[in-house]
């Protein structure tokens, strides 16, 4: 439960600012296994930095730890460690949009050893495209083809890849951005109830969302960003839209 140890722990994390925008100025953020922190905010008040850093996209100073390990965020550690970004707009960011479904499920994976160990040397279409069309089956990801660019989908089936390349093997640490953002109401309540699912299986989720509604129906724990520090956090339950509002918007009585 959540009394456990926690698997983000974030302690002084500060970057510089940048055209315009506030630095970030975290003093501690912490997820622990079996939980969603909400991340609420106004868009522009450090959201995006936060995500850039935790993906490896952008330089910070400060601590951040995975299960206790120095997570410095480059490809072949998020893959040790089980952390696994989901960006907003998923197409543009979390995608290769002129590649195939098949070459985008598979990113994360093709070039891994074999179960025997071997290093693979090649790509095996074989291989790939069997797996493709398990990953299309068990998401209802809707395509033309597993050949088909995956630019030609709607953007709830493209989330739906991004999930289901995402969410596969053991995933510790799941950072997610508006997830939710441009899809169907269909789309929208699949994709929430495949982040509950990781959730309630051990995974910790790190829920950045403008979609105050979204934040409250998923999170166990709430924090809003402001200027890129956290200036409030509440436990889910219970949690008042107004009063989450307000320090949004810098609106809180004294």
């Amino acid at each position: 439960g959540t009394g456990a140890e926690p698997r983000l722990c974030i302690k002084g994390l500060t970057t510089s600012a940048s055209l315009g925008r506030a630095g970030l100025d975290i003093t501690e953020l912490n997820v622990r296994p079996h939980e969603v922190v909400g991340v609420a905010g106004v868009a522009g008040n450090g959201q995006n930095e936060l995500v850039e850093v935790l993906a490896g996209q952008r330089q910070a100073q400060g601590s951040v730890t995975v299960g206790g390990i120095s997570y410095t965020a480059t490809r072949r550690q998020a893959q040790k460690l089980g952390v696994r970004v989901i960006p907003e707009e998923p197409l543009r960011n979390g995608c290769v949009p002129q590649m195939t479904v098949t070459d985008n499920l598979c990113l994360r994976s093709f070039d891994r050893p074999k179960p025997d160990g071997t290093p693979r040397r090649w790509l095996e279409r074989g291989g790939m495209l069997r797996r493709a069309r398990a990953m299309m089956g068990a998401y209802g990801i809707r395509a033309p083809s597993p050949d088909a660019p995956i630019n030609v989908l709607s953007g709830g089936n493209v989330q739906r890849c991004v999930l289901a390349r995402e969410l596969e093997g053991e995933v510790a640490l799941l950072i997610v951005a508006n997830p939710c953002f441009g899809l169907d109401v269909k789309a929208a309540a699949e994709t929430r109830s495949r982040l509950m699912a990781a959730r309630n299986s051990g995974c910790s989720v790190l829920l950045i969302s403008e979609d105050l509604d979204e934040i409250l129906e998923l999170a166990d724990r709430i924090v809003v960003m402001r200027g890129g520090r956290i200036v409030h956090e509440a436990a889910a339950d219970g949690a008042d839209a107004k009063s989450i509002g307000a320090h949004m918007l810098d609106a809180v009585g004294g």
